[in-house]
């Protein structure tokens, strides 16, 4: 690969960090658009970036749409904390051969039903909420070999109760990808857009995140090794973690100092997937913030931990992943890859 695909990705990623700021975490409407809803992406720690033969990969990379996906279905469900229920369809055909390939995806978050309480505290009845979003994207071959460049925008819907809120947004991202290199890289900025309505009358940012990921085939060995630097739009993302605060013989509590390498660690997510072009695949992933913010003392909470496996038999492939998002809850996330060519 040349000395120019380096050049262009880290010149991106050094702008990020150099000009753009924003709050990670619970600050932001419409959360749910920066969870997982494929297994695969799941095992893998959540983020991985460069899978071209998966039709969930667009939700997050839709520079990654391509023929490879034509016809192919995507059905995701995740049971998720205290009922929650997270899910996904996707869907991609191919227009023509010189319009290219056309991605859409419905992604939903169902909080349940949930207690309503006045300002009292006394119990009022029960409410629901809700969060969908519907997307549409497209990707092209730039004029340089082996980039390519895809856009997602995005329609989304949110009610808590009686108060809704929609929204517009848009995803962008460039990717260099050679079927015969074994090295792929990815650029995304997701989640750019604003509220058309609000809940209330105040306006909420959305939770823009910019990623630069890529994965790795080794050379004798049936593995591909994937890294993610996510949440580069804002450097400090460290959470001070209360299990790790310590206090002295008057009761002085000293919160957690994070220092430059705990907090610049927060920002990866690795991945490894073995036999990846095999009929049954197994994969596993680490989150590293999420494991630092999970952690307990003398305690092995795995919190960060994820992995999974997938089955592929003719037109179908099915995966599993096993993901740890509390330190008291496990999560399993369900996918079904359909091909629905008939050919």
């Amino acid at each position: 690969m040349s000395k120019q695909v380096y050049y262009i990705f880290f010149f991106i990623s050094f702008l990020c960090f150099e000009s753009i700021s924003a709050q990670v975490g619970g600050e932001k409407v419409y959360q749910f658009l920066n969870i997982s809803t494929s297994a695969r992406q799941t095992a893998l720690g959540g983020k991985a970036l460069t899978l071209f033969d998966d039709v969930n990969q667009p939700l997050w990379n839709p520079s990654t749409i391509n023929d490879r996906m034509d016809r192919l279905l995507g059905v995701n469900y995740t049971s998720y904390l205290n009922g929650i229920q997270i899910g996904s369809v996707t869907y991609a055909t191919q227009l023509s051969r010189n319009l290219g390939t056309f991605h859409t995806s419905v992604q939903y978050l169902n909080y349940g039903s949930l207690i309503a309480a006045d300002e009292n505290g006394n119990e009022t009845g029960t409410f629901n909420a809700s969060d969908i979003a519907i997307s549409a994207g497209y990707a092209l071959s730039l004029p340089w070999r082996d980039f390519y460049a895809g856009a997602n925008i995005k329609l989304i819907s949110s009610s808590i109760g009686t108060y809704n809120s929609f929204g517009v947004a848009a995803d962008l991202a460039i990717s260099y990808y050679n079927p015969y290199n074994p090295l792929a890289l990815s650029f995304v900025i997701r989640n750019l857009g604003s509220q058309l309505t609000t809940y209330s009358g105040v306006n909420e940012q959305l939770p823009l995140e910019i990623m630069l990921g890529g994965s790795y085939q080794l050379e004798n060995v049936p593995l591909k090794w994937f890294v993610t630097l996510d949440n580069l739009q804002q450097w400090d993302v460290s959470v001070s973690n209360p299990s790790n605060q310590t206090s002295d013989i008057d009761g002085n509590i000293t919160e957690e100092n994070i220092n430059f390498f705990n907090n610049a660690i927060r920002h990866f997510v690795i991945g490894a997937e073995l036999f990846s072009d095999r009929a049954i695949n197994i994969r596993l992933g680490y989150n590293f913030r999420r494991a630092k913010e999970l952690q307990l003392q003398n305690i092995r909470a795995f919190g960060g931990i994820s992995f999974g496996l997938g089955i592929k038999m003719n037109r179908f492939a099915f995966n599993y992943a096993f993901s740890k998002v509390h330190a008291a809850s496990n999560v399993s996330t369900f996918s079904l890859q359909i091909n629905l060519d008939s050919n």
